[in-house]
């Protein structure tokens, strides 16, 4: 992860230590929304999961865009150690709260984007309009999305994403992908969903509190 600057200057060993240094308990639930590991292949990527599944916490985790192993969700769910999760086109609910998202991907008002981009961009709404549309099945009190991409273009102008949040209004978002950027230059809130931007560079490799309990 170099590759991306200095802020991840000690990874991957800074991402264990932030996570037992914000004292993460057992009853705890972590969000990981994507690029989990390099691996190509899941039985490569075990490795990682299965380190991350040692840490304390329950897991549930999304794809990002270089989880290039993650296989067909029935595969992955079989192989998934004790207490970790993962989301695909449907949602879970733990307690009073469901969770649901997809990968996302670039916007329209991004620069170069292509009519091969608008393809996976469409998909992506779908997969987040079938996410959310399971949420609301499980009548839950509160609804987390996970997305991997942020829900604008760097203009943070309005896009299918942010439509979804207006017409579902989940209690809160959280997304990463982007690296070596200002969080303050960020949107926090979209017509009154709250946008929580947690990149593990950004949070300094440890978790960052998004509800008190679910």
């Amino acid at each position: 992860m170099d590759v991306f600057g200095g802020n991840w200057t000690g990874h991957p060993q800074a991402f264990f230590d932030g996570w037992l240094d914000s004292r993460v308990t057992a009853e705890d639930l972590i969000l990981i929304p994507g690029d989990i590991s390099w691996a190509m292949s899941l039985e490569d990527a075990l490795p990682d999961l299965l380190s991350i599944a040692a840490l304390p916490g329950q897991k549930i985790l999304s794809r990002g865009n270089h989880d290039y192993w993650w296989p067909s969700i029935s595969k992955l769910r079989s192989h998934l150690p004790d207490k970790m999760f993962a989301l695909q086109n449907d949602a879970l609910r733990i307690g009073d709260t469901a969770f649901c998202g997809t990968r996302g991907w670039t916007c329209p008002d991004s620069e170069g984007f292509s009519l091969e981009d608008e393809k996976i961009y469409k998909r992506e709404l779908e997969r987040l309009r079938l996410s959310l549309m399971a949420a609301r099945k499980l009548e839950a009190a509160q609804t987390v999305v996970m997305l991997h991409y942020p829900p604008t273009a760097s203009n943070l102008r309005p896009s299918g994403f942010t439509a979804l949040f207006e017409e579902f209004r989940p209690t809160c978002v959280v997304y990463g992908h982007l690296h070596g950027v200002n969080p303050e230059r960020l949107l926090r809130d979209w017509e009154g969903v709250p946008l929580h931007f947690v990149a593990a560079d950004a949070l300094r490799f440890r978790p960052k509190l998004i509800l008190e309990q679910v």
